[in-house]
């Protein structure tokens, strides 16, 4: 017991010894005569509360306009000739063929309201060697359209177009040996200016169908000596220049990029007037264009068109042509 005594005051006195010497250690100092200098503190202060004055900036004008409008315009030039020698064994006869084109497209979309307007301007000729010069292409179109969107997929509109041909137009016969031609049309004869109010459908960008339940059409036929070598007189009076149809009509446009620089376009029409309606009445018409770019001047095309109008020929009549050359387009 004594030694476990003497043990714990041993241990009591180790322990106290380090407390001892930290306070022995710590000795005060007086600093009152002692010249200290504290580091001066780098940011200002203010002891006063901060004024805030109003500052007016003036705004940043940005002197742009939004433009409404959409145009496009091309412009193509086909060329085609043929030369042989007159002891050639295979075969053929000189020619030159020549075409143009201009096709005319401006949009204007502001909010509910569209206007579109649209002209294709086609005319060609070709001269074989010993035969009368003919056309391969005669075309005047020109159609305009306002709309007024009544919702999603559907607009009110009204539209004015006018169709007619530039030249002459001529059939041919071979009578003793030579080709006679016979005068079966001319400019504004004939001609057809419709007037059309109605409701379009327009789910995609590339396709839209009019549904015209007031239409109007006049006919012109201004040559009035045209019915002696074309009876029908393209549905016109003897002796009249002009005639009046009320009708119903659906026109169905598509225009759309099917294959990588390949543009598909098409135009239907039909027409159903209300007086003497019948099958028989109905005139269609099919115009189709399919244009292939091969590169940054020249472009093929192939275009064809299908007409039913019992006023022109009792059985359907059908056009077609192909073409490569020249086409330039605005805005590149």
């Amino acid at each position: 017991m004594k030694n476990l005594l003497a043990v714990s005051i041993v241990l009591l006195s180790l322990c106290c010894k380090p407390l001892f010497a930290q306070e022995i250690d710590t000795i005060p100092i007086k600093t009152d005569n002692l010249n200290l200098k504290l580091k001066r503190n780098p940011l200002p202060s203010r002891q006063w509360p901060l004024n805030f004055e109003t500052v007016t900036i003036k705004p940043i004008i940005v002197n742009a306009k939004v433009n409404y409008w959409k145009t496009i315009t091309s412009i193509a030039l086909n060329v085609n000739q043929a030369q042989f020698s007159d002891n050639w064994k295979g075969g053929g006869v000189n020619s030159i063929a020549v075409g143009g084109q201009l096709n005319y497209k401006a949009e204007y979309n502001k909010s509910d309201y569209s206007f579109v307007t649209e002209t294709n301007l086609q005319y060609g000729k070709v001269k074989n060697k010993g035969q009368l010069q003919k056309k391969t292409n005669d075309r005047i179109f020109f159609d305009n359209k306002a709309a007024l969107k009544i919702s999603k997929n559907w607009s009110f509109f009204g539209s004015l177009t006018f169709e007619s041909q530039f030249d002459d137009g001529f059939s041919y016969k071979n009578q003793d040996d030579n080709e006679v031609a016979t005068l079966i049309s001319r400019f504004m004869s004939p001609g057809y200016l419709t007037e059309s109010i109605g409701f379009e459908y327009k789910p995609v960008n590339y396709f839209s169908a009019r549904i015209g339940t007031g239409t109007a059409r006049q006919t012109f036929v201004l040559d009035t000596t045209l019915y002696k070598t074309n009876p029908k007189n393209y549905g016109v009076d003897v002796g009249k220049k002009v005639r009046n149809d009320l009708a119903f009509q659906v026109v169905a446009n598509f225009e759309k990029e099917i294959f990588k620089n390949t543009v598909l376009k098409s135009r239907y029409v039909m027409f159903i007037p209300y007086k003497d309606l019948t099958l028989a009445n109905i005139d269609h018409r099919l115009d189709v264009t399919l244009t292939a770019k091969v590169n940054r001047f020249m472009n093929t095309s192939i275009t064809g068109a299908v007409l039913y109008d019992k006023d022109n020929d009792a059985k359907v009549q059908a056009s077609q042509a192909l073409s490569l050359g020249f086409a330039f387009v605005f805005p590149r």
